[in-house]
């Protein structure tokens, strides 16, 4: 690409505009426009990106006279409201990227079509397998025999840990089975406090108020926020067990110090895991571009557990097609292209996620931090967005129920909290789940 079609490229993104390989001004119309959107805006040029950009070239070679358009809708939590409104209006994309987290509000509504038919087409023809992908992340997107999605990728959440913290400190790498006391014990021997300070300079543990990432802690201890039909709050959010999770995390911040409150990780102002000022951090397989490209030396280990079975969530990206789409059976052409072997084995070698195709997971087997991943995996379920239309919602005031807690200096109590959101839950739900 020559210095002219890649500040163009630049500008299209920009712009929020498709992905396209520019081959001049003067490049003819094509016969066919696939529009696919995907979630985020202007991203500066990586491999990644420029690799995304081969394959997309390499199925238009495939299909002569089709040009591919991925359409980014940058903004946090803009995603799902500006898709309805395009499904709305008309002006609908052909594939869409379907988030776990929000599945239900797409699939609820209407706007993604039944896969099953193609499914069953193709593999009657010899042409697909859905037996090819993991079956746990399959049925994310799956309402009794209808699917709405083939997954394209997918994470679970996991401990992440540096290791050289560790080793300074003279801490035992943390080991599958590990219990809330054995990463209590951790996080205190790898919390730092110079003489004299008041506040560490190496915390044990990161924590960010983001619910999606700290409803585990409920989940390892047994607990949870809805009822297991998810149309309730109300004696599951404000639980004794919920509480006694609640209680866990506040403490971590406010009575142990092993990780920074609110107020001091706003002030940071930094990501501390990746600063090395933290030892161990909650996140995803997303994370390992980050982690790669800053040079930490990093293990990763399934989520400590309270009195339960190990547990974790997937958060899971599927390829699905607009109900009116305007090239349906382009548009699945275009998903069994994007989730085949040889494609996936290419996409995850940046660590971004772990394919949804098994053979292209396999194909990293024997890499110690890949197995975690995969071993992980067999005790994960999937979030509640993919099945409740209004958690976006419900995680919005988590977010709120945190900050309340945190920042009231404990005139809020942790019992109240949750019982007041509980009830705020149950009242934008209604006693059946529906919205008002």
């Amino acid at each position: 690409m020559n210095a002219y079609s890649k500040r163009a490229w630049l500008l299209l993104l920009s712009l929020g505009a498709a992905w396209t390989i520019g081959c001049g001004e003067q490049a003819e119309q094509p016969d066919v426009v696939l529009r696919v959107v995907n979630w985020g805006g202007a991203q500066v040029e990586s491999d990644f990106m420029r690799l995304e950009r081969q394959i997309t070239k390499e199925f238009e070679d495939l299909h002569p006279g089709v040009k591919v358009r991925v359409e980014q809708i940058p903004g946090h939590g803009q995603y799902a409201p500006k898709l309805l409104m395009m499904h709305v209006t008309g002006s609908v994309p052909d594939v869409i990227h379907l988030d776990a987290s929000s599945a239900a509000v797409f699939i609820d509504n209407g706007v993604v079509r039944d896969l099953a038919p193609y499914v069953e087409q193709d593999e009657a023809a010899g042409k697909f397998s859905l037996d090819d992908y993991f079956e746990s992340v399959v049925d994310i997107d799956r309402r009794g025999d209808k699917l709405y999605a083939i997954p394209l990728d997918f994470t679970p959440m996991v401990i992440y840990y540096n290791k050289r913290l560790f080793d300074a400190a003279g801490v035992p790498y943390p080991q599958p089975g590990w219990t809330w006391d054995d990463f209590l014990d951790k996080a205190r021997k790898l919390t730092v406090f110079p003489e004299g300070a008041h506040n560490p300079t190496q915390y044990g543990f990161f924590f960010e108020n983001v619910m999606p990432f700290w409803v585990l802690w409920f989940w390892t201890n047994g607990a949870d926020v809805l009822s297991p039909d998810g149309t309730q709050a109300g004696g599951y959010l404000d639980s004794p067990k919920s509480i006694e999770s609640m209680r866990f995390l506040i403490d971590l911040m406010t009575k142990h110090r092993v990780t920074p409150h609110l107020k001091e990780s706003s002030a940071a102002g930094v990501d501390m895991f990746r600063a090395g000022t933290a030892a161990m951090d909650m996140k995803g397989h997303w994370k390992m571009l980050d982690y790669r490209a800053d040079g930490l030396d990093f293990g990763v280990v399934g989520l400590p557990t309270n009195g339960v079975e190990p547990v974790t969530v997937i958060y899971e990206t599927g390829l699905a097609i607009s109900k009116k789409a305007k090239h349906p059976e382009l548009a699945w052409e275009y998903i069994k292209y994007l989730t085949s072997r040889g494609v996936q084995v290419r996409r995850v070698a940046s660590g971004l996620a772990i394919s949804g195709n098994k053979q292209a997971a396999a194909h990293f087997a024997g890499n110690p931090v890949e197995d975690a991943f995969i071993e992980v995996v067999k005790h994960a379920r999937s979030p509640w967005g993919a099945t409740v239309e209004r958690y976006p919602f419900i995680e919005e005031l988590g977010r709120e129920m945190m900050e309340d807690i945190l920042y009231s200096d404990g005139e809020v109590t942790v019992e109240q909290a949750l019982k007041d959101t509980a009830r705020l839950i149950d009242a934008a739900m209604g006693k059946d789940g529906s919205r008002e």
